[in-house]
């Protein structure tokens, strides 16, 4: 994407506008999934189990429900992550994100991570659903995060992505660039985690991110709309 041709609805075209905190209301699902619907934003990034209520909000929006799979430890058995991703495709999802089981990457176990992913991105292509996988790159050297991207090539999930936002670091423009470099145009890449500005997310798409996930979507294309004016 060239930002220099960027437009604001294509920006927020890129948008998975984000709410995975445990304690939020139904109130505040609420009125996050009817600001996505009024930015139209791609998607809503949120937990499983306010799929169908978050689905019912954004009807006839063409705004999607994001569900985060065995998140954020990603460290359900493959079996649980499948059941996971099924049945939340089933409730209404439109796109799902899942965590690699790190403990296995870190372990050495690449057999068992192409498994879980294989499983997985077989699930939702089997029904039509975008499907991410999220590194967490923050735990990861780069020769895993390139040996993760080797095995994303195998498997073709649709998006491979930086973080969840969770961990002890989000999505760094270094981070995009290696991904970038190991998948070329073959796989789309998703930069979420402390992406808060206009500024940030410019960034993010320049070194190569397809999507962006972040809880500042609003301000994001805001800032930038006020950038475009001030040119």
């Amino acid at each position: 994407m060239d930002i220099k041709t960027l437009t604001a609805a294509q920006l927020a075209g890129m948008i998975d506008q984000t709410l995975l905190k445990p304690y939020v209301t139904l109130d505040e699902l609420k009125a996050h999934c009817e600001g996505a619907a009024k930015y139209k934003f791609k998607t809503v990034a949120i937990n499983n189990a306010p799929v169908p209520f978050c689905k019912k909000v954004l009807e006839g929006s063409g705004v999607l429900c994001d569900a985060a799979v065995s998140f954020p430890l990603g460290q359900c058995t493959i079996e649980t992550k499948v059941f996971e991703t099924i049945d939340v495709i089933e409730k209404g999802a439109g796109e799902v994100d899942y965590v690699v089981n790190l403990v296995e990457l870190k372990s050495g176990n690449w057999d068992y991570v192409e498994e879980e992913m294989t499983r997985i991105v077989q699930a939702c292509s089997e029904r039509n659903i975008t499907s991410k996988v999220i590194f967490e790159n923050c735990y990861l050297t780069d020769d895993e995060k390139r040996h993760l991207c080797e095995i994303a090539l195998r498997v073709k999930p649709t998006f491979i992505k930086t973080s969840t936002g969770f961990g002890t670091g989000g999505a760094t423009i270094e981070d995009v660039k290696l991904m970038k470099e190991c998948v070329g145009d073959k796989l789309k890449i998703k930069a979420a985690g402390g992406v808060r500005t206009a500024e940030q997310a410019l960034a993010m798409i320049e070194a190569g991110a397809d999507r962006i996930g972040t809880s500042c979507g609003i301000e994001i294309v805001e800032g930038f709309t006020a950038m475009q004016h001030q040119r």
